[in-house]
């Protein structure tokens, strides 16, 4: 994948809490396939009662005149779409011809009929698809939604959808909840750049719940030369981080030996750009335990409100999961 937007968070994961609340029809697979964490699969020969086996969301031969079928995801966090992943692989002689994407602002769990009289704006005008590959398209000037509708023209079977965006998180609900996890993804929490992440990737350090096994977290390849390895994490609100939870479950093996903080308060351009930022202690270098969960709160220094965390550790290894506790500015 080569768009640039695939590196945002999928506002469409099921992990995220995403799900698909409707469709006007699943007739050779079921519209839950469309937002599987895992890549499709195919499984040759296998048939069921409706027909070929296929893995994703397949809407029987339109006969009725119409000119599309559709479906209905609610995001699992609110949102501003950048781009999407319409992917179409083992759909071959069966993918829609083309596809396009709508989009609505609609708070809470609404049944059905509420989102189809919800006001739905188009995001994606109606794009060309091609079979068997990962269609990745940009979306320009789109709005924060919670729900997203694909329209595919006329019928046919799409495997998995991506919605790769910016989180909009509800700061002014969570500042009444006084302290939050400042660096959840769901709060807008970002992980903008890394050392590297050569088994894990560097997103699963702020992804909600706890990892369910090693690949579910973030970790590096076996460090041979001097130095470290880091991640630098955009907090979704500027902040005081009072309390840090650094949690290495599933590595047994291969946890770091110690980890370390540093924040400041920076835009994301100088941070991630080589620009000088004045990083600040925030934790001095600690030693870590393999297969537990770690908490930090009398050794945090104070530092003030900050945006950024970069996380350290040594001089290599995989961490589950990262949480920054603390009141919103």
């Amino acid at each position: 994948m080569s768009a640039s937007f695939v590196d945002l968070v999928d506002l469409a994961a099921e992990r995220l809490g995403a799900s698909v609340v409707a469709a006007n029809d699943e007739f050779f697979a079921p519209k839950e396939n469309l937002i599987k964490a895992s890549a499709a699969i195919w499984r040759e020969d296998e048939y069921n009662e409706r027909g070929k086996w296929m893995d994703g969301w397949e809407t029987r031969r339109r006969r009725d005149g119409g000119d599309h079928d559709w479906c209905i995801v609610r995001l699992g966090a609110r949102g501003v779409v950048r781009g999407v992943d319409i992917d179409t692989s083992f759909f071959t002689g069966n993918y829609p011809e083309s596809c396009a994407l709508d989009a609505c602002d609609a708070r809470g769990n609404l049944p059905a009929d509420d989102l189809s009289r919800a006001a739905w704006r188009e995001i994606l005008p109606r794009h060309p698809l091609t079979g068997d590959t990962h269609n990745l398209i940009a979306v320009d000037e789109a709005a924060p939604a919670t729900h997203l509708r694909l329209r595919i023209f006329p019928d046919g079977g799409v495997a998995r959808l991506r919605a790769y965006g910016d989180v909009v998180a509800d700061w002014n609900r969570l500042r009444r909840q006084g302290e939050v996890d400042l660096a959840a993804v769901e709060h807008g929490g970002f992980v903008v750049a890394c050392s590297d992440m050569f088994f894990g990737s560097r997103h699963n350090l702020i992804m909600p719940g706890d990892a369910t096994h090693m690949g579910d977290g973030w970790e590096t390849r076996r460090r041979r030369g001097p130095g470290h390895d880091w991640t630098i994490v955009r907090l979704g609100a500027a902040g005081t981080i009072r309390r840090v939870e650094v949690d290495t479950r599933h590595f047994k093996g291969n946890a770091p030996g110690a980890c370390s903080l540093e924040a400041c308060a920076d835009d994301t351009a100088a941070v991630v750009g080589g620009e000088p930022v004045a990083w600040r202690e925030l934790l001095a270098r600690t030693p870590l335990q393999p297969h537990t969960r770690h908490w930090f709160e009398e050794t945090l220094i104070a530092v003030g409100d900050v945006t950024h965390v970069r996380f350290n550790i040594f001089p290599d290894g995989g961490v589950a999961r990262l949480r920054l506790f603390g009141r919103p500015k």
